[in-house]
């Protein structure tokens, strides 16, 4: 009987899904699409970002997008602090509760831009999520497109860019291959989309591969 009610626990832990990509490779507004197919399916649902996802989390956010220089041990500690403070104000009290999390970027995100990008390196990120996180996403969207093409989405449609943005076109390139180095590694937590397709036919992936997903709980 003991057993049973464990099992029937763990079945009613909602899915911790990410979304990742570099700059204007379409993945928030992929976010945004799946977000209101599961509203209109009646799904229990949390939308929410990296960084910003909280209250605290949106202080930190616009310091790390728009303060001054920042140095990049900082920045991913920053990033971290953002990180443990949404997973237990936000994220794990969620999927306790049978909610779906949709999350606009994760310890990915720290992966390819810190690690790679600032070239502190995978280890150090990995090591930090060990320590201080834990959690794994259930399924992760990698959105993946050419930096010069993301750049340009980017300046078309918001003009100014942020601290990241602002970087040189090889810092994105060294995120870009690090995001898709990291697919490879976990082939089963990845779903490597092209992010230069129409936006209804990569919805319509994201869409199948996740209901595919639910109803094998």
């Amino acid at each position: 009987m003991r057993e049973s009610r464990l099992v029937t626990a763990r079945s009613r832990r909602g899915l911790f899904v990410t979304f990742e990509g570099i700059e204007g490779s379409g993945k928030s507004t992929q976010l945004r699409i799946l977000a209101r197919r599961l509203r209109r399916l009646g799904v229990p649902l949390l939308v929410t970002r990296q960084p910003g996802g909280t209250p605290a989390g949106a202080r930190l956010r616009r310091l790390l997008l728009h303060a001054g220089r920042i140095d990049p041990r900082a920045e991913l500690l920053l990033m971290f602090a953002d990180r443990r403070q949404h997973l237990t104000e936000s994220i794990e009290p969620a999927l306790a509760a049978g909610t779906l999390v949709l999350c606009d970027r994760y310890t990915d995100a720290s992966r390819a831009y810190q690690g790679a990008g600032r070239g502190l390196g995978e280890d150090l990120v990995d090591l930090l999520h060990a320590r201080f996180c834990g959690l794994e996403p259930d399924r992760t969207y990698l959105f993946d497109c050419p930096p010069a093409t993301g750049l340009a989405r980017v300046a078309a449609a918001r003009g100014g860019k942020d601290r990241i943005e602002r970087e040189a076109l090889a810092f994105h390139r060294r995120v870009r291959a690090a995001y898709l180095a990291r697919a490879r590694k976990e082939p089963g937590r990845f779903l490597v989309l092209d992010g230069t397709r129409p936006v209804e036919e990569l919805a319509e992936r994201v869409a199948g591969d996740l209901d595919t997903l639910r109803a094998a709980r």
